[in-house]
């Protein structure tokens, strides 16, 4: 199937006092029809960066972009900004993470909506006005033609996170970009809000990208996922993939750290050691290396790079470490075991295998 985006080498960075930040270096993804992509990472891993750049909200005198992101042959990074105009909320459209802020404070819901459909459709301003009740109702606003005429501040947040839901749909786009669309929501409207979203994209055939830190939100709604880290595509796969057999020790850390209802109430969460690295002095060699427990010494001079699975080739991982050793490393915490604790059984295999298959370092904490 054709995808309707495809990114493809994006690199974007920002020029700084101190340095150039490579917030976004060689990323690239595509959204199929019907299909939802989930972008997954840390705070920092370049998740929103990517978004924005796609919508051309990145661009300015300090802002190096390069790469395409081809929507249905045209490229959104080559295109002029009144050619952007024309396609941003009309061909490709963004939810944004904070909605009172996305929101104008000063004008009633029924206007913004009212002139985001005026903006790209040639209707009376009756007919929009109709249109934006009916996009209230789609998104299940009750008594919607009323709240037409309420403030933004009027609305609760899960109400106007599915305002701006409605705007974004306003023009019937082929591309829903959510960027954090659950953020600040408690749990009940998290799940309605992205139970909206599955429904709008089944009846209107959407492609949707959903970026999040948290792997809870795409695990319903996802249909493939690729996990960031420090600007970077770390690992990508089908949903399921991701969850049952993950190949790098980012996406481990990341699944450990969710809470799990079997255990028991008083079990403690496992965080990822040490902090994201900055992407103006990114490590040396692999970027995850400072905080990885299963780091080699050769990880710290070898950039890796994007590889297919053998036995899965729509799966792909950036890791230095051999397949075979990566998958007994998450049976081993599967199975309950400590990081270090799988780490002495995995070496003591290793130590019967061929030199490139062995090495591994004291952990690193």
């Amino acid at each position: 199937m054709t995808a309707l985006l495809d990114v493809t080498d994006l690199h974007v960075s920002f020029d700084s006092e101190d340095g150039v930040v490579k917030a976004v270096d060689g990323v690239s993804f595509s959204v199929e029809a019907g299909r939802t992509l989930g972008i997954v990472g840390e705070s920092g891993s370049g998740k929103s960066v990517t978004s924005l750049t796609v919508m051309g909200l990145t661009r300015g005198p300090s802002t190096k972009i390069s790469g395409t992101a081809m929507l249905e042959g045209e490229d959104l990074i080559a295109a002029s900004e009144d050619e952007l105009r024309h396609i941003r909320g009309n061909d490709v459209a963004m939810i944004f993470q904070d909605p009172l802020s996305s929101l104008h404070p000063f004008y009633k819901v029924g206007t913004q909506l009212v002139e985001a459909i005026q903006t790209h459709q040639r209707v009376s301003r009756g007919a929009a006005y109709d249109r934006a009740g009916e996009l209230l109702e789609l998104v299940g606003i009750p008594d919607a033609r009323h709240r037409l005429e309420h403030y933004p501040h009027e609305f609760s947040g899960g109400m106007r996170q599915r305002a701006m839901i409605a705007m974004a749909l306003a023009n019937d786009p082929k591309v829903l970009i959510a960027d954090e669309p659950t953020t600040a929501l408690d749990v009940t409207v998290q799940a309605q809000i992205l139970e909206l979203i599955a429904r709008l994209q089944a009846e209107l055939g959407m492609g949707v990208v959903i970026i999040t830190h948290d792997l809870g939100v795409v695990a319903e709604t996802a249909d493939d996922i690729v996990v960031m880290y420090a600007g970077r595509i770390v690992e990508e796969s089908s949903t399921d993939t991701l969850f049952d057999r993950p190949e790098h020790p980012y996406a481990w850390g990341l699944l450990e750290s969710i809470p799990k209802l079997t255990g028991p109430r008083e079990e403690e969460l496992i965080p990822i050691p040490g902090r994201p690295p900055s992407l103006i002095h990114r490590p040396t060699g692999c970027a995850f290396h400072p905080r990885c427990p299963y780091v080699r010494e050769a990880h710290k001079r070898t950039d890796p790079q994007l590889e297919k699975i053998a036995d899965d080739p729509g799966h792909r991982v950036a890791c230095l470490l051999p397949h075979q050793t990566r998958r007994e490393l998450w049976a081993k915490l599967q199975a309950g075991e400590e990081p270090e604790q799988a780490r002495e059984d995995v070496e003591l295999r290793d130590a019967d295998r061929p030199t490139q298959d062995a090495g591994l370092d004291a952990p690193r904490r």
